[in-house]
């Protein structure tokens, strides 16, 4: 692209300037872009539960009330996730369309250290996004049925993939709520005690982070939880999540504490 008498140079900036302008044109506005917030996917006796607030920002504001988080990839697993949530539910979309794909050229299912390696990938194509203020950070857990357990994997910006012993939580109120899991967490919790923490800690993630929705009692608006088993992708009826975020009301204001 260059000849040899005028070499770039190893500035990437500069290179940019060459090529199409000032790289600060690249920079996406910030309070034009919407995100998706708080994500937490734990480990239980049976497998895996997965929760996700509803709220989605742009800026300071509050863009979407009641956007879902929590999708399934296919029968054995789920992928929640924080960050742009144009550019990441798109990433969903053809997460869950490559496995399907997979399966139906195989024969069989992609293993579950497959998918997420193959999400890594998708992640780490996104990095041109990313760089302009894109980024998706998806947390991707599953039923692993070659080892008969629950698995959890987070991500970075690079596609670097981590799988997590316990726990993980990300997005604004992603510390909050990764501090309640770790407060009440207990190796093979079972699964009523497991969509309870999970409840708590977006509730204590709400409560600290604006970003973060709560239950909204007045638009029957509530968080998004979601377990995967040896029996599949299964969300909690939202009734029974209300139920559980009015129970949580309750004792708090029994205890003297303001909901």
């Amino acid at each position: 692209m260059f000849p040899p008498t005028d070499d770039p140079g190893p500035s990437f900036s500069h290179l940019l300037r060459r090529l199409q302008g000032d790289p600060a044109a690249f920079q996406v506005d910030e309070s034009l872009v919407v995100h998706a917030t708080t994500i937490v996917a734990f480990r239980y006796a049976d497998g895996v539960v997965m929760v996700g607030d509803r709220r989605a920002t742009a800026g300071s504001t509050i863009a979407h009330r009641h956007m879902d988080k929590v999708y399934p990839a296919d029968r054995h697993s789920g992928v929640a996730i924080a960050g742009a949530a144009g550019q990441a539910m798109e990433l969903v979309k053809l997460f869950q369309l490559q496995l399907e794909h997979y399966e139906k050229v195989e024969g069989s299912a992609l293993s579950l250290e497959g998918k997420a390696n193959q999400l890594a990938q998708m992640i780490r194509q996104n990095m041109p996004m990313a760089m302009q203020g894109l980024a998706v950070l998806p947390i991707f857990g599953g039923y692993d049925v070659r080892r008969g357990t629950g698995r959890i994997f987070a991500y970075d910006l690079t596609g670097g993939r981590y799988e997590e012993t316990d726990y993980h939580a990300d997005g604004s109120g992603g510390r909050d709520a990764r501090t309640t899991v770790k407060l009440g967490y207990k190796e093979g919790m079972e699964r009523e005690a497991a969509i309870e923490l999970g409840i708590q800690s977006l509730y204590e993630a709400a409560e600290e982070d604006s970003a973060t929705g709560g239950p909204d009692p007045v638009r029957g608006i509530y968080p998004v939880v979601a377990t995967i088993t040896r029996d599949g992708f299964e969300k909690v009826p939202e009734e029974d999540v209300a139920a559980r975020f009015h129970a949580l009301i309750e004792r708090r204001t029994a205890e003297g504490r303001k909901p």
